[in-house]
């Protein structure tokens, strides 16, 4: 499926260091064999390509406030799986707006309450997510995050291709 009819998927891009630590917790405890991201945290899952043009130009506009702040919080459980649980009204507040302006577009996950998250471990036993979840949790000190900006992908056979990204300014 060639990019431009490709559903598009739009995610917070993560801060160097930040991205470093969930990807290296998503690559020790997500299945190998299943794992063909890198760590990632999705504002909405499933846009059509047809709003690609306006939907840039929105991104663009909202990366001209300042940089959310972002903080992890603790773990999610995912019922087979764990993940990063992530706060921040500033990104909820982002995410609404531009969840009101393509309301018409939504799919049912992305009309859904949001529940800010960076997944790290996914497709195991719900046994095994709740212990991986459990065991984190035990250490975990909440650490703020920097999120750089927000991207725009296509979601082709699993894979994210790059479509925009756009830096906060503000």
């Amino acid at each position: 499926m060639p990019a431009e009819t490709a559903p598009l998927i739009v995610s917070a891009w993560l801060g160097g260091e930040d991205f470093a630590w969930l990807d290296g917790l998503r690559r020790t405890y997500y299945p190998p064999d299943r794992n063909r991201l890198p760590a990632h945290l999705t504002l909405f899952r499933h846009l059509p390509p047809s709003i690609a043009p306006e939907l840039r130009s929105r991104l663009a506009d909202a990366c001209r406030a300042p940089r959310p702040a972002v903080e992890a919080v603790g773990f999610l459980d995912l019922d087979g799986g764990t993940a990063v649980r992530v706060i921040s009204p500033a990104l909820l507040s982002l995410r609404a707006d531009l969840a009101d302006v393509f309301a018409g577009s939504l799919t049912p996950q992305d009309r859904s309450d949001w529940r800010p998250h960076v997944t790290i471990q996914n497709k195991v036993s719900v046994a095994e997510g709740r212990a991986l979840a459990a065991r984190l949790a035990a250490t975990f000190t909440p650490r703020r995050l920097r999120i750089e900006g927000l991207a725009c992908s296509a979601y082709q056979r699993g894979l994210w291709t790059p479509i925009s990204r756009h830096m906060f300014r503000g």
